[in-house]
């Protein structure tokens, strides 16, 4: 099987799709593309899962392992840099599954953030990333990833200005509603207040 970055080269050259190509970069996301209907530019690092987590070295993980999925805080931070056209694109080799993540769920998932221990010439901190990846769009192969990725910037718009409830359903987390009723009164007293 190739690598995942392999595979993402080899289906952006056949759709004739214009792209960059970070992957050796440190300060970029590794792709960049041209959507040609929008001609809006998207980036995004991509992920691989290998092989299966041992959860005794994980004990903050809540996640079943075969949705655990371990990320940089780094990287994470590096896609919120190029929001808001930026998110995170997985492959999983262990299911044969894609996920995306756009930099909008990476904000808003939930998520337990633990710091490794990384020894080299002297001992420091890693921060890391357990997220669960049915809270990123499931896709069965690569067309669907990028079909999944168009429809973020088709979608951009309404997602950041227009939502007013809160935005994405993520298993396992629970949104209540909460607070009383809002009225229009409400506004004019906060407009008064505030301006």
């Amino acid at each position: 099987m190739p690598s995942f970055e392999a595979e993402i080269r080899q289906y952006l050259a056949s759709q004739q799709l214009s792209f960059e190509d970070h992957c050796t970069s440190l300060r970029q996301l590794d792709f960049r593309f041209t959507d040609p209907q929008t001609q809006a530019q998207f980036s995004f690092d991509a992920k691989e899962k290998r092989q299966h987590y041992n959860l005794k070295n994980w004990p903050q993980a809540t996640i079943p392992e075969a949705y655990l999925f371990i990320i940089d805080d780094l990287a994470a931070r590096k896609i919120l840099a190029f929001a808001p056209n930026s998110g995170l694109a997985v492959r999983d080799n262990l299911h044969q599954h894609y996920y995306f993540f756009s930099v909008v769920d990476l904000y808003l998932i939930p998520k337990t953030r633990v710091n490794r221990t990384i020894r080299k010439a002297v001992e420091s901190l890693k921060g890391k990333w357990l997220i669960d990846l049915r809270h990123g769009q499931c896709c069965g192969n690569l067309p669907e990833l990028f079909q999944a990725m168009k429809a973020y910037l088709t979608n951009r718009k309404a997602i950041f200005l227009e939502i007013l409830e809160c935005y994405g359903q993520y298993p396992g987390e629970d949104v209540g509603i909460s607070g009383i009723t809002r009225h229009p009164g409400h506004w004019d007293v906060d407009i008064r207040e505030t301006r």
